[in-house]
């Protein structure tokens, strides 16, 4: 069974699964239709029998008005969603998680069984967990207020893609408006996650799988990391605190680590700062927009494994300014100095409300050339660049303290210097521009 089924930035035309049930084969093809059930056996659910809806087929520009239609002459109130699709539409599944969400229904994957109806008042039956939600359902299935995927069910994901070139993606040409097409529905998608209060990690799986390849099956763990599932979220809200970078906590004071001597986290100077018992090269900066602060940054300098790189990482909180509101995520992180440059991998980028912040991380492996130029004795600068869907920000950070404390990081780590012959300096011209 092929599942390398591309999903378009507008609609997705569903292929036909072998399947052993024809007519559940022929519902998946088919645009999403609704339907109203009542659980049963009644004699054994009694007075707490759940209402159903079941959501079955692929998911259309229109899906969202059909189903506006079928709420005005049914009433679905406490009614749990039951999804079996292999999704669509970009702008029709984020419609139609809306609408889930504004009416407060549960979602569930799966599939609903009529049971014999030899004494029953109405029509009875039972959920079948055996359901796959795929591609844009994923995105549906975080409209629910309580969302479950049962251990028989699957949630499949991958990149967006334009449909009319699904079939042989890399033999297809590309013009510059199908990439602003694209670009712009993934923007779209990546606002509507953090509206519906899921991790930004759903769309970080997702997009890690070309359109070349199957489909990737969420595990139990992603399930709940990216909260598609609200089971267990206390156990997962721990999860996110535990993880919380250290260099965002409170400092110790100077004491000894690695055989160094560490001080607080400054924005001032670099300084040899504990980070987990480890002792790096840090600093932290405040991140500016045309002079108006959104946040701050703090760009860590770790030993690598070898003697030719060093680890970095870059732990950036980043709230609304007057003109600049928060993004829904950044997407590119990059450091230069001189003519050299090297970008840092976003680990996460995740909308939190207590603050109301984004706080991103990133880490990469950098050429300890790179940061042997920078911090080189005399006045050096590396200008340090994010990207998010709307704004570009640039900041040059000065090497105050670096040469003074890289030699004490490269001892503790037995690293050489390497390169630092003196930088031709490099005018970055303005703080941040907006796309």
């Amino acid at each position: 069974m092929n599942r390398s089924i591309l999903f378009a930035a507008l609609a997705l035309v569903a292929p036909t699964l072998l399947l052993p049930e024809p007519l559940r084969a022929s519902d998946r093809a088919l645009p999403m239709h609704f339907e109203l059930r009542v659980q049963g056996p009644a004699d054994v659910c009694g007075k707490n029998c759940k209402t159903f809806v079941a959501a079955s087929g692929a998911i259309t520009a229109d899906t969202p008005r059909h189903f506006l239609l079928f709420t005005q002459s049914h009433d679905v109130s406490g009614a749990t969603v039951v999804l079996d699709s292999d999704g669509g539409s970009v702008h029709g599944a984020i419609a139609l998680g809306r609408q889930l969400r504004n009416l407060k229904l549960a979602t569930t994957v799966g599939t609903l069984v009529d049971l014999p109806t030899e004494g029953q008042d109405v029509p009875r039956v039972t959920l079948s967990s055996r359901g796959d939600c795929e591609s844009m359902c994923a995105f549906v299935l975080l409209g629910g207020v309580r969302r479950s995927v049962p251990t028989d069910s699957r949630v499949l994901v991958h990149q967006i893609w334009l449909g009319d070139r699904r079939e042989d993606p890399t033999a297809a040409n590309y013009s510059a408006e199908d990439l602003v097409l694209v670009q712009r529905d993934i923007g779209r998608l990546a606002q509507y996650t953090a509206e519906m209060g899921a991790s930004i990690d759903l769309l970080d799986v997702a997009l890690r799988i070309p359109p070349w390849e199957p489909m990737h099956a969420l595990t139990r763990d992603e399930l709940l990391r990216t909260r598609l599932t609200t089971e267990d979220a206390n156990v997962a809200a721990r999860g996110t605190v535990a993880t919380a970078s250290p260099a965002t906590a409170a400092q110790p004071v100077p004491r000894m680590t690695n055989g160094v001597h560490v001080t607080p986290i400054s924005e001032q100077r670099w300084a040899l700062v504990d980070r987990a018992g480890v002792a790096t090269l840090a600093r932290r900066q405040p991140l500016t927009i045309e002079g108006e602060e959104i946040g701050s940054f703090d760009l860590v300098v770790a030993c690598g494994p070898g003697s030719d790189s060093y680890d970095v990482t870059y732990v950036e909180r980043r709230h609304s300014g007057e003109q600049t509101p928060v993004p829904a995520v950044l997407e590119n992180v990059r450091l230069r100095v001189g003519s050299n440059s090297a970008p840092l991998k976003i680990v996460s980028s995740e909308r939190r409300s207590s603050p109301d912040e984004l706080t991103t991380y990133a880490s990469g492996r950098v050429p300890a050339v790179l940061i042997g130029a920078f911090a080189a004795i005399g006045s050096h600068s590396m200008l340090v660049t994010t990207e998010s869907p709307h704004v570009v920000t640039g900041i040059r950070l000065g090497n105050t303290g670096a040469s003074q404390n890289l030699p004490r990081l490269s001892a503790s780590c037995s690293k050489p210097l390497g390169d630092r012959a003196d930088l031709t300096q490099v005018k970055t011209g303005g703080l941040a521009a907006a796309k």
